[in-house]
């Protein structure tokens, strides 16, 4: 990457600087990244092999695992290990690497989470018409466009990023790289950049979550005319949908659509958005989906008998 800086490694600051407090940090972090890999991976081999899982909610459902299973790893795995480290560094390229990471997954869940609600009001709106409209080559197609706007996405807020000069201090008062520390440590006027990211990242949690909202809201006023059985198993859906919008969302807002200030709720918002919401998406989707729950005791019944 092209570097305009002095600056060839940056000091993660971290959660906390108690020794005592990081050890809890690097138990809770490691049990929340093993489920979110074991939760997410298990959803991920279930919709692959299952043969009752061959709906486009669930073709969506295996690309937020994917997402969320590498979203978290662009960030825990770093988390963790540095929860024992003395110092914690990390190099210039790794630091732009890891924004890219974080916002073309971000970004791509955001997408996933977009496409479900269609997906979902089709469904429950257009029920006739559902298997025309969104038959496999269409889910291909709108993945496809949510890989691609997804790199644009990452690519035009790193692009902002490299060219802005870090001349020291070095010091990230965070556990990982991200728009806002980083825009502190710069030593030019972030002004301008900082309305472009706000514009580009805020613009799009933002609107995407007020277009989730609408959406969701207007295929709960269509479920009136549904019989209660189908409204059961609707609401259900689309109730395990919204809490992972809400999850998601709220968050992302809260850092993303502000002036270029930070706070030390910061981490521990973060922390929700990058490590608890991968963590626990795999629960909502199966605790509250007996669908998922029946093909996951299916698998693991044929496993046994196979032994």
């Amino acid at each position: 990457m092209s570097n305009n800086s002095t600056v060839t490694m940056f000091v993660l600051l971290g959660l906390t600087h108690d020794p005592q407090k990081q050890k809890l940090v690097f138990f809770i972090f490691l049990i929340f990244y093993g489920g979110t890999v074991v939760g997410n991976s298990l959803i991920m081999v279930t919709i692959k092999f299952s043969q009752t899982l061959s709906s486009p909610m669930y073709f969506f459902l295996f690309y937020l695992s994917l997402v969320d299973f590498c979203f978290s790893t662009s960030i825990a795995p770093k988390l963790i290990a540095d929860s024992l480290s003395a110092k914690k560094t990390i190099s210039y390229n790794e630091c732009m690497t890891q924004v890219f990471a974080l916002h073309l997954f971000g970004c791509m869940e955001v997408s996933i989470l977009i496409v479900m609600a269609a997906d979902r009001y089709v469904a429950i709106c257009k029920p006739l018409r559902y298997p025309i409209i969104m038959r496999r080559q269409v889910c291909v197609i709108l993945t496809v466009f949510s890989w691609i706007g997804s790199f644009i996405h990452a690519s035009s807020q790193i692009g902002l990023l490299v060219r802005l000069p870090f001349c020291g201090p070095n010091l990230i008062d965070h556990y990982c790289c991200d728009l806002q520390p980083l825009l502190k440590l710069a030593c030019t006027d972030t002004y301008v950049v900082n309305l472009l990211m706000v514009f580009n990242s805020g613009a799009i949690c933002l609107t995407s979550f007020l277009i989730l909202i609408i959406s969701y809201f207007v295929i709960l006023y269509s479920l009136r005319n549904h019989s209660a059985e189908g409204r059961k198993k609707a609401l259900s859906t689309c109730s395990s949908h919204i809490l992972v919008v809400i999850l998601m969302f709220v968050p992302c807002i809260f850092m993303y659509t502000r002036p270029p200030t930070t706070y030390p709720e910061d981490k521990m918002v973060t922390v929700f958005y990058t490590i608890g919401t991968p963590f626990l998406n795999p629960l909502i989707y199966t605790l509250r989906n007996a669908e998922v729950k029946n093909a996951m005791r299916k698998l693991w019944n044929v496993k046994m008998m196979s032994k």
